[in-house]
């Protein structure tokens, strides 16, 4: 176990905490009947408090960039993205966290829901990112997509094979398809987008078929899928396209090996499109430093940001002036799903029902 992942957080947390309390303590010097003197603004006053459970380097190296050109410190806090919500909700008024920052749109509806969010009123933001990449209220913002694909072996299948998600439960890939586990976040919003697309009885006929389907029982995360397709052990994988970009760019030869065997085909670009997902930030409901929040959402929006984002993690930039990265540009471009990323929240329980229906463990 790494020991400094569990430590991190807690040390982030401790250091959040005493830098807060040096500027809780103002006095207040003006004399009676007396117009107090307009105070400077403080230097504790130039930082922004974030709760993400992205983990990402990349995001890191963003935040020195936007504190390099602004003098606003950004202040960090890693959890899981359910955690944070309840210690949002948990620390109310008193919580000292501006921005909340995490993966998948039924997540951030779910924070929305759960009050813990603001509106984010931003001329610059809403150039930056189309209105279908923003929550309708502006309660979150995007600031990434990944596309969940199929991935191939190019040594054992033709892409003109690949067709949609639909067609893997076809019978010639008996035995030949390799997805994770139906505890994946990533796999309960697209059976959710398939809800909310194609109903609820096509969605666990499509979920039994994948099962019937499978290589092996899941396991592992996306990169492990695509592993088991260089080993042989399947054919074809459900993934999300950045890890193929992380495998690809890896410094280790043998994940490197892996990625250049492995193939990106973007499903249903005949029919309702391939479904994307969404990283988001928030502004929180009790935001102590709101102005500071709302840079530096301007900021990670950005084409500069967002191209770089892009190139270190290999998603997909939500700011239309952004260049993709040579390994994205040689995928092509695609049609992604159109549905209001509220809805994989709405139907994430029904997915999971549906996945234990169908035995997808």
């Amino acid at each position: 176990m790494n020991l400094s992942k569990l430590i991190k957080p807690f040390l982030a947390s401790a250091l959040l905490t005493v830098g807060l309390a040096g500027c809780g303590a103002a006095t207040d010097n003006s004399s009676e009947g007396q117009k107090p003197a307009e105070q400077p603004k403080k230097a504790e006053n130039q930082m922004v408090n974030v709760y993400t459970a992205r983990h990402y380097e990349a995001d890191e190296e963003v935040y020195k960039k936007f504190t390099e050109e602004t003098g606003i410190k950004v202040n960090v806090v890693k959890g899981e993205a359910e955690e944070l919500i309840e210690r949002l909700k948990r620390e109310g008024e008193s919580t000292q966290a501006d921005l909340f920052i995490t993966v998948d749109g039924g997540v951030l509806a779910n924070a929305k829901n759960n009050d813990i969010l603001q509106p984010v009123k931003s001329d610059v933001i809403n150039k930056n990112v189309p209105a279908n990449l923003r929550d309708k209220d502006n309660n979150w913002i995007g600031m990434s997509t990944r596309a969940r694909v199929i991935v191939y072996s190019k040594d054992r299948v033709n892409p003109n094979e690949l067709s949609t998600y639909e067609a893997l439960t076809d019978e010639k890939w008996k035995g030949k398809v390799l997805a994770r586990s139906s505890t994946s976040l990533y796999n309960q919003s697209l059976l959710a987008s398939f809800i909310e697309l194609n109903g609820e009885e096509k969605a666990e006929q499509w979920a039994q078929g994948i099962v019937n389907n499978f290589a092996r029982q899941p396991d592992g995360g996306d990169r492990d899928q695509a592993k088991a397709i260089a080993a042989g052990t399947g054919d074809v994988a459900i993934m999300n396209t950045y890890y193929v970009g992380l495998l690809v760019n890896s410094e280790d030869p043998e994940e490197k090996k892996v990625g250049e065997s492995i193939g990106v085909f973007f499903p249903n670009q005949e029919t309702n499109g391939t479904h994307v997902n969404i990283s988001g930030i928030g502004l929180t409901k009790h935001s102590k430093n709101p102005e500071n929040a709302t840079k530096l959402i301007e900021y990670m929006t950005g084409v500069d940001a967002q191209e770089f984002l892009s190139a270190h993690n290999y998603e997909f930039a939500v700011n239309p002036e952004a260049k993709k990265p040579e390994i994205l540009q040689s995928w092509g471009d695609f049609k992604m799903q159109e549905l209001n990323f509220d809805t994989l929240g709405k139907h994430n329980h029904k997915a999971i029902e549906i996945f234990n229906k169908t035995e997808w463990k």
